[in-house]
């Protein structure tokens, strides 16, 4: 887990208008989780990757009562965080993998928020959803957003996630971007994604959400 990618400098303090530019409906998603995480089993949420707390900030505005930890490997994330979430007292951010925490802190709930996509499927998405799973207790709820699809399903929502992209976001920037995604990132099919998850110790996963090449992947840890 210690090659995941850290979002520095410039990437991570543009990291909040960059998603909302880059992934329509990202607000919409967010806003399901509230519900989605609306039960007295789920009050010790983990949030894996958790940048610069977009997620835990929409739990707790919409009434979210149980203690969170957020965690991330970045600095710089981790300050945008600990500002953004300065007023709640119930939430400890953390500057690690989720390797580094301890088997013994379980958690019931957890959120994975585009972050798989940076980890090769050679053992590292595997581990990572493994490392996630055994601090987690039985029946916990796992919350995932990931860029999800075989190579001709991406290429073809890429040609619609361009067309509803900001109008004045540069040609070039778009061109970079559209390719990172598709010959950088380390996307995996939807028949991957639940094999990972079967093999990582939770239950067949349900895709609830799809706004072009990102996909919502839900699932609990198994008894």
């Amino acid at each position: 887990m210690e090659k995941f990618e850290l979002f520095e400098n410039e990437r991570a303090t543009a990291y909040d208008s960059f998603v909302k530019n880059w992934i329509p409906n990202y607000g919409t998603f967010l806003n399901m989780l509230p519900y989605l995480f609306n039960d007295t089993r789920n009050d010790k949420l983990l949030a894996v990757g958790c940048g610069t707390g977009n997620e835990i900030l929409v739990l707790k505005e919409n009434g979210y009562s149980g203690s969170i930890m957020g965690i991330d490997p970045s600095p710089e994330m981790i300050a945008q965080a600990t500002d953004k979430l300065k007023e709640y007292s119930d939430i400890v951010l953390k500057e690690v993998f989720v390797s580094q925490l301890t088997i013994d802190h379980q958690f019931n709930a957890a959120t994975l928020i585009l972050v798989l996509h940076f980890l090769k499927d050679d053992g590292e998405k595997l581990d990572l959803l493994r490392d996630i799973s055994i601090r987690l207790e039985p029946k916990a709820l796992l919350i995932m957003l990931d860029i999800t699809g075989n190579d001709k399903e991406i290429k073809k929502n890429l040609e619609i996630l361009r067309k509803l992209l900001p109008e004045d976001m540069g040609q070039d920037e778009i061109s970079k971007r559209m390719d990172r995604i598709y010959h950088e990132l380390q996307h995996v099919s939807e028949e991957r994604i639940i094999e990972l998850f079967i093999e990582a110790g939770f239950e067949e996963p349900t895709k609830f959400f799809q706004s072009t090449v990102y996909m919502g992947w839900m699932a609990r840890k198994k008894d």
